[in-house]
C-alpha cells in the first residue's frame, strides 16, 4: 500500500492542486515562495498535530467566497446553499492497495465502495463551518452593502467583515474526516481524526534542525535524538533486541538509584541544617530528608553528550564536527527513530510518510547527490526483504540543483506560483508533474535532458529566468553584457535590477537547444535562446554538393537546427533578418540570432563576427565596401580561438558594445511586467493579522507569501 496522490484546496498558495506521490521517493522542487512549505504545513495540520487554522491559512483566491456567501444570506437563500459558498480547506488523500490481498489492516474501515476491482481508498479531511453556525459567522454584517457605488464603502465593509472573520473562523470552523467512495462522492462515511492518524503515520524532518551554535555555547542535538530512539525502544511493541537494550538501560539506572538511596541520601542529609536549632515554636518534629530520582530519558536529553574519539584519549564535543556531518547524522538518526517507532506500534499504520525539508543544508554538492541516491537504500536496509515490513514513502523538498538533477524526471514535482486566471494580485501554486510525459518530449530526448542536467549541474528548476547560449564565448560574455545593461539603465535614471534577478545560464550548442523547448514550456520558465544564424551555401566540394560556411551576404540558408525547428522551415538569411518580433516569441520563450547593427550594414553569422560589427574600432576592420568588411570579419573569426576571444573582452578590455541581437533579447528577458495589487486584498490581509484566540492553536507559521 502507498499514498497515490493528495489534493489540496483553499490552503494558502495551494488553491486547488493535485500532487501524485512516487511509491518510494518524491522530490519537490521550485523557486522560493512557490508553495513547498505550504504543502508541508497542510500535511502537518491534517495528518499529525491537528493544530488550529486561521483566516490567513485560507487561499487569497477564496476570500471573495466569504462575501459571496454573505450576499446569498442577505438574499434569503437556503442555509444549504449559503454553506456551500463558504470556503473550506480540504485535503484529499488517495491510498492505493492491492485488491488481491485480503489483509487491508486499518485501511479496511475506509474501503466503502463495492467495486471488487477497485484499488483506491479515498480519505477526505475538511476544515469547514460547523453546523448551525452560519448566522454566528456573519453576525453584525447582514446590512453590509457590497454592491454599492464607491470603493470607500466597499473597503470599509470588507475590512469590518474580515476583522470579525479572523476572530470567528477558529471558533466556528472544525476539522472533520470522512471516507469517500472514489466512484460515488455521495457515498461517504464519517471517521474520527484519531483513525486517520492510525492509518497514516506522517513524520517531519524540518529544515531548522538546531545544528548551528550560538556564540561559544555547544549545541548537542544528537543526544536529543538518542532520547527519541530510547523512547521508541521502550514501547511494548518494540522489536525484541531494541526492547532488551531499553530494559538494560533501565536496570543500570535502577542499580545506580539503589546506591543513591543509601550513600548519596545520607551525605545530602548532612548538608541540610537541623531545624530544631532555629528555636522557632512549632518547627519541632519537622524532619526533612532528600529524595533523588533518575530517569533514563532525562539522562539522555540533559546529561548525555555525543563525543567523537580524539587523539590521546581526549574525546571531542559533538559541535567540533562539521555541520554537514552532523546534519546528515541527525537526518539518519531520525529516520531510524521513525522506523523503530513504526515497528513498535501495536497496530502499525498502513503507510509512513516522511517529509524531509532541505536535506542539503551544510552538505557539500557530492554529499547531496549521494544522499538522494542512498535514501531508498537506507529504507531497504532497515526493512529487509519484505517491503510490507516498513511501507515508507519519502517526500523531499529541496532547493538543491544537485539533488534535483540526480533525481529521475518521473520522481520530480515542480511547484510554480503564478497569477494566471486569478483575481488581480492573487498568486496560486500550480504543480507540474514530470512523471507524466512532457508534450513533445520523446524518451530519447528525456534521457538526453536528464543526463545534461546531471552533468552540468544546472538549476532550471529554481531559476526565475534562463538564458540558453551556443558556446564558450556567449557563456563567458553574457554575464558581462548583463552588467553593462544594468549600468546603462542606472545611468538612464532607472533601477539596476537585472543582476538581482535569478537568471541561470546554460551552454547547450545550437544543435540541442530545441530539445529543451518542451521542458522550458512545461516549467513556464521565461527563457531567451541565444543561437547563431549559421549562414551556409550549397557548393561543390570534392565532387559532392555540400553546405559550406560563408558570410551572410554570400549565403543561401541556415544550418542551425534550432532555427529550422522554430520557424518550421529552412529560412534564408534575408528572411531571418526581416523576421518580425512576434515570430521570435512563443509563450515564455524568445529566440535571438544575429542582426545588422544598423540599416544597410553587415550582419554576423556567429557571436564573434557580430561582436566585431558592433565594435569595429576595436578590430581595425579592413575593406572598402560592406561586403569586403564582412569577408574580412569571416576570415578573422575563422582564425581566432573562441575562449581567448571571450576572455580578452571579459577581463582585459571592457570598453565595448554588446551585439544588438543579444541586447534586444536580454531586454525582453529582464523586462519585469508590473504586478497590479487588488486593494481589497491588502484590507483582508490587514484583517487577518488579528491574533486568533488562544485555543485556536499556536502553530501558525506564515509559509509562502501568496498575495
Amino acid at each position: 500500500m502507498h499514498i497515490e496522490r493528495i489534493e489540496v484546496r483553499n490552503f494558502r498558495l495551494l488553491r486547488e492542486v493535485e500532487l501524485r506521490f512516487d511509491a518510494a521517493t518524491t522530490v519537490i522542487v521550485g523557486r522560493n515562495n512557490s508553495g513547498k512549505t505550504s504543502l508541508a504545513d497542510v500535511l502537518a495540520k491534517f495528518l499529525r498535530d491537528r493544530s488550529g487554522f486561521a483566516l490567513h491559512d485560507f487561499s487569497s483566491a477564496c476570500y471573495d467566497g466569504f462575501c459571496t456567501a454573505l450576499r446569498a444570506l442577505q438574499e434569503g437563500k437556503p442555509d444549504e446553499e449559503v454553506r456551500a459558498l463558504v470556503p473550506a480547506i480540504e485535503l484529499r488523500v488517495a491510498i492505493h492497495y492491492d485488491p488481491a490481498n485480503p489483509d487491508f489492516g486499518p485501511l479496511g474501515d475506509f474501503i466503502i465502495d463495492f467495486d471488487e476491482a477497485g484499488d483506491t481508498a479515498l480519505l477526505v479531511g475538511s476544515y469547514a463551518l460547523k453546523g448551525g453556525a452560519i448566522a454566528a459567522l456573519f453576525e453584525g454584517h447582514l446590512e453590509s452593502d457590497f454592491g454599492g457605488e464607491g470603493a470607500t464603502i466597499l473597503a470599509e465593509h470588507r475590512l469590518a467583515l474580515f476583522k470579525d472573520l479572523a476572530l470567528r473562523v477558529p471558533q466556528l470552523f472544525a476539522l472533520e474526516w470522512r471516507a469517500e467512495d472514489p466512484g460515488d462522492p455521495s457515498n461517504v462515511k464519517v471517521v474520527a481524526a484519531t483513525a486517520i492518524q492510525g492509518l497514516i503515520d506522517c513524520q517531519f524532518i524540518n529544515a531548522q534542525r538546531g545544528l548551528d551554535s550560538e556564540g561559544s555555547r555547544e549545541t548537542d542535538v544528537l543526544a536529543g535524538v538518542l532520547e527519541g530512539l530510547f523512547a521508541s525502544a521502550s514501547l511494548l511493541g518494540a522489536d525484541g533486541e531494541q526492547r532488551d537494550i531499553a530494559e538494560s538501560l533501565e536496570r543500570a539506572v535502577s542499580d545506580i538509584q539503589l546506591k543513591i538511596d543509601d550513600d548519596f541520601k545520607a551525605q545530602l542529609k548532612r548538608l541540610m541544617p537541623t531545624i530544631e536549632s532555629f528555636g522557632f515554636p512549632g518547627l519541632d518534629g519537622q524532619e526533612l530528608h532528600t529524595e533523588t530520582s533518575l530517569d533514563v530519558q532525562r539522562l539522555l536529553s540533559n546529561h548525555t553528550k555525543v563525543r567523537y574519539k580524539g587523539y590521546s584519549h581526549v574525546d571531542l564535543p559533538e559541535s567540533y564536527n562539521g555541520l554537514g556531518i552532523r546534519n546528515l547524522l541527525m537526518i539518519l538518526f531520525q529516520i531510524v527513530g521513525f522506523y523503530r517507532r513504526f515497528r513498535a506500534a501495536v497496530q502499525a499504520p498502513v503507510v509512513q510518510l516522511i517529509f524531509i525539508e532541505e536535506p542539503e543544508a551544510h552538505l557539500h554538492p557530492q554529499m547531496q547527490e549521494v544522499f538522494i541516491r542512498q535514501l531508498g537504500e537506507i529504507a531497504s536496509k532497515l526493512r529487509g526483504d519484505d517491503p510490507g515490513h516498513w511501507p515508507v514513502q519519502f517526500a523531499v523538498s529541496t532547493h538543491s540543483s544537485h539533488i534535483a538533477n540526480e533525481t529521475p524526471f518521473s520522481s520530480i514535482r515542480y511547484f510554480i506560483a503564478g497569477s494566471k486566471g486569478q483575481p488581480v494580485g492573487v498568486r496560486c501554486t500550480n504543480i507540474k508533474d514530470l512523471s507524466k510525459d512532457l508534450p513533445g518530449l520523446t524518451k530519447a530526448s528525456e534521457a538526453f535532458l536528464h543526463q545534461y542536467l546531471t552533468l552540468t549541474r544546472c538549476d532550471l528548476f529554481f531559476a526565475d529566468k534562463a538564458v540558453l547560449v551556443e558556446g564558450t564565448t556567449e557563456r563567458i560574455l553574457v554575464p558581462e553584457i548583463l552588467r553593462k545593461l544594468d549600468a546603462a539603465r542606472r545611468q538612464a535614471g532607472g533601477r539596476a535590477e537585472i543582476r538581482a534577478q535569478y537568471i541561470t545560464l546554460l551552454e547547450i550548442g545550437g544543435a540541442y537547444a530545441y530539445l529543451f523547448e518542451p521542458l522550458l514550456e512545461f516549467l513556464e520558465l521565461r527563457t531567451l535562446i541565444v543561437t547563431d544564424l549559421d549562414a551556409v551555401r550549397l557548393e561543390a566540394v570534392k565532387g559532392k554538393r555540400r553546405l559550406v560556411k560563408r558570410p551572410v551576404h554570400l549565403s543561401e540558408t541556415t544550418s542551425n537546427a534550432t532555427l529550422k525547428r522554430w520557424f518550421g522551415k529552412r529560412p534564408t538569411p534575408a528572411e531571418l533578418i526581416a523576421m518580425p518580433e512576434a515570430d521570435k516569441v512563443r509563450d515564455h520563450l524568445r529566440i535571438a540570432y544575429q542582426l545588422p547593427e544598423a540599416v544597410d550594414t553587415n550582419c554576423g553569422r556567429t557571436f564573434e563576427d557580430a561582436f566585431i560589427f558592433a565594435n569595429p574600432g576595436l578590430f581595425g576592420i579592413k575593406g572598402a565596401t560592406p561586403d569586403e568588411r564582412a569577408v574580412w570579419a569571416f576570415d578573422y573569426v575563422g582564425n581566432v580561438k573562441k575562449s581567448d576571444f571571450a576572455l580578452r573582452f571579459a577581463t582585459r578590455s571592457k570598453d565595448w558594445t554588446p551585439p544588438l541581437y543579444v541586447a534586444e533579447g536580454l531586454d525582453w528577458l529582464t523586462a519585469a511586467p508590473a504586478v497590479a495589487i487588488d486593494p481589497n486584498l491588502a484590507l483582508i490581509a490587514a484583517a487577518a493579522l488579528v491574533p486568533p484566540p488562544l485555543d485556536a492553536g499556536s502553530d501558525q507559521s506564515e509559509g509562502e507569501i501568496d498575495a
